[in-house]
């Protein structure tokens, strides 16, 4: 008579089994989560503050005794300045230590900058003594060239 409860009880111990692994398996019931604010907006300035880079307006007067008399600005980073101090005029590139221990960090059309004792400082173009090319004050009255119109005919014979 017992033989016939022995898969029932088989059954029986199988289900209480797999209620038991079930009920451990549950999720915890979800938790509401509040939505993140969105983020602070980027400072610009801090970043490039780190990156090493200043605002134009930021510029200080360099207060080394060198005179910059002629800068040549290339796109290609070629760029050039002819400064001059105690020891005479040179060309300088960017990269290259000046007298006084700064170091040509930047060529621009009307300054240069330096970087001295850890920060950027502008040294702006020097101002002509005398002007090469003078501005004539243009008169109201003045008649129109004449233009010779023999530029303006094409010529006889083979071109060069």
């Amino acid at each position: 008579m017992g033989l016939w409860a022995l898969p029932f009880a088989c059954a029986a111990f199988l289900a209480w089994q797999e209620w038991a692994f079930r009920s451990a398996q549950r999720l915890p019931a979800p938790v509401a989560v509040p939505m993140p604010t969105a983020p602070a907006p980027l400072n610009t300035a801090a970043v490039a503050t780190v990156f090493g880079l200043a605002a134009p307006s930021a510029l200080r007067p360099s207060a080394e005794s060198l005179t910059l008399q002629a800068t040549f600005a290339v796109d290609s980073g070629l760029s050039k300045a002819l400064i001059s101090a105690a020891q005479g005029a040179r060309l300088y590139r960017v990269g290259d230590d000046l007298p006084g221990g700064s170091v040509l960090r930047r060529v621009e059309a009307q300054h240069v900058v330096l970087w001295n004792k850890g920060r950027e400082e502008s040294l702006p173009l020097a101002p002509s003594a005398s002007a090469f090319l003078k501005r004539s004050p243009a008169s109201v009255d003045a008649p129109a060239a004449d233009i010779s119109a023999r530029f303006l005919r094409p010529l006889n014979g083979q071109s060069e």
